[in-house]
């Protein structure tokens, strides 16, 4: 159910003014020029701006009905953008502090607009904003490789880095789902994009050797079925397959399996997938169990070291915030971007068949077969 003022309110859980608190808390932390950072100053050090994260929790804004809000933060990114299409990938304070631009972050901008006409059904800000998607898609799809995965990175210098990464990947088959269905909506189909995000769905979902290891990485356990590409009986071996790495009960899901360490954007976004995948049960009860982490303002501590005991690493972060609020929503089932994890334009996220079985050597196999 949503209340009059838009929020969702997960029954027992989370109430709609639970909810505005936390988006409030995200707004608290924006910056004069709409863009959004991990954390305002934290004992003298300021939080990064990153144009994923950033995206999220405009997301969130929208959700709990921070419309102003979200769209300062979009009008910030818009203006933000390189010509190639692509963001820093850090700021900080205004600062560019990293320069190269990430595939996935270019990406997510996709999703975010997407999100933002099912919000709002607001068709002037789809328009303004689809040549900032496209030039985006088309840095993104700059980085595919012959067999479909995605580089993570162009550097400042115009060269690529040398790998690609699961959780990357993962997100940037949603963001393609998402521009091919925003380019459809205005009128400017785009079907080349189809057949990437077919293509990268099918690598995702096959060829584990296509991807850097990081596995001691809770992302690249889930991201494969948050973004799409795993779902059915293969979501349901994958999430029974890292289960006791990764989550601990009563606490939520660890950032690495090495380390004694909760967090809460990671056991939200592992929510989402659960939801997506039809394991409503566990997502219901790992979202009631991270609440440990609310914060009395509406904000959310980033992590628990539960062997030391403490907050870890001490800031109340907005992309947790933001991922509380999307999986509250998810759960909620109720506003128009709810399901945006489940379906794009009312096809179901899912496994795809690769667009070119011999570019990543299925169709060898098969005949080998």
């Amino acid at each position: 159910m949503r209340s009059e003022a838009g929020a969702p309110t997960v029954a027992g859980v989370l109430s709609s003014d639970d909810v505005v608190a936390t988006a409030q808390s995200i707004a608290a932390q924006q910056e004069a020029s709409g863009a959004i950072p991990w954390f305002s100053p934290t004992n003298g050090v300021p939080g990064h701006v990153d144009a994923w994260n950033h995206v999220e929790a405009a997301m969130a804004l929208t959700v709990a009905g921070l419309g102003e809000e979200s769209r300062r933060a979009y009008e910030w990114l818009r203006g933000a953008q390189r010509p190639d299409g692509s963001w820093p990938a850090k700021w900080v304070l205004g600062e560019i502090t990293e320069a190269g631009g990430e595939s996935n972050h270019a990406a997510y901008i996709a999703v975010g607009v997407w999100h933002e006409l099912l919000m709002t059904g607001d068709e002037e800000f789809a328009l303004r904003m689809w040549p900032t998607v496209r030039r985006a898609i088309e840095f993104t799809l700059g980085l595919q490789t012959r067999r479909g995965e995605i580089i993570w990175l162009r550097h400042e210098n115009g060269e690529a880095s040398d790998h690609a990464l699961l959780t990357g990947c993962s997100s940037i088959h949603q963001s393609l789902r998402c521009a091919v269905a925003l380019a459809e909506h205005l009128g400017e189909p785009q079907p080349e994009w189809e057949l990437a995000a077919d293509q990268l769905g099918h690598v995702v979902a096959a060829h584990p050797e296509a991807f850097a290891d990081k596995s001691r990485w809770s992302m690249d356990w889930y991201y494969p079925v948050l973004g799409g590409p795993v779902r059915g009986a293969d979501a349901a071996r994958r999430f029974d397959e890292g289960w006791d790495t990764f989550v601990v009960p009563g606490l939520g899901c660890r950032c690495v399996s090495d380390q004694p360490w909760v967090t809460a954007a990671e056991t939200c976004e592992l929510v989402l997938a659960l939801d997506a995948a039809g394991d409503r049960d566990r997502a219901l009860e790992l979202f009631t169990t991270i609440q440990h982490l609310r914060h009395e303002d509406g904000s959310y501590w980033t992590g628990w070291q539960f062997e030391n005991r403490r907050h870890f690493p001490g800031d109340r972060s907005t992309y947790t915030a933001a991922a509380v609020i999307l999986a509250a929503d998810a759960l909620a089932d109720a506003s128009p971007g709810a399901r945006i994890f489940k379906e794009i334009a009312g096809r179901p996220l899912g496994p795809s068949e690769a667009s070119d079985p011999h570019a990543c050597g299925c169709e060898l196999v098969s005949v080998l077969q």
